[in-house]
């Protein structure tokens, strides 16, 4: 979800159970972008207590899910959409509506017309 105090996604439905934790600490994955060895973003990560993981450049495999619902996520939810006159506060509870829809409503014909909740409930990831 997103943390007001820190300003980025954190600890939310799309990170995987068992996958991208270390030492009990969610894993933050990016694609080396210039934000992401900005020294302001990596100050919230240290003060968020989160590892950070970036890809190797060139690598897009290694970001090809996070792109993905990025894009599906601006396609459904954000454009379209006037924000004029929305607060910091009201986006952040309807970008975290829209997060938990997409993890526990949102169907997807790759997994077998299920949820992400859902499949990985099927494969015993999540009780």
């Amino acid at each position: 979800m997103i943390n007001e105090e820190y300003g980025f996604y954190h600890q939310g439905a799309t990170v995987h159970p068992g996958h991208h934790y270390e030492n009990g600490k969610p894993i933050v994955h990016s694609d080396c972008g210039c934000h992401y060895r900005w020294p302001g973003w990596i100050e919230r990560i240290e003060k968020a207590e989160l590892i950070r993981s970036m890809s190797k450049k060139g690598c897009s495999p290694d970001n090809a899910a996070c792109e993905g619902f990025f894009g599906r996520l601006k396609n459904e939810m954000f454009y379209g959409h006037s924000w004029t006159g929305v607060t910091t506060k009201q986006f952040i509870d309807i970008l975290n509506e829209y997060i938990k829809w997409y993890a526990e409503k949102r169907i997807k014909l790759s997994l077998g017309g299920m949820s992400p909740l859902d499949y990985r409930r099927s494969l015993g990831f999540v009780v």
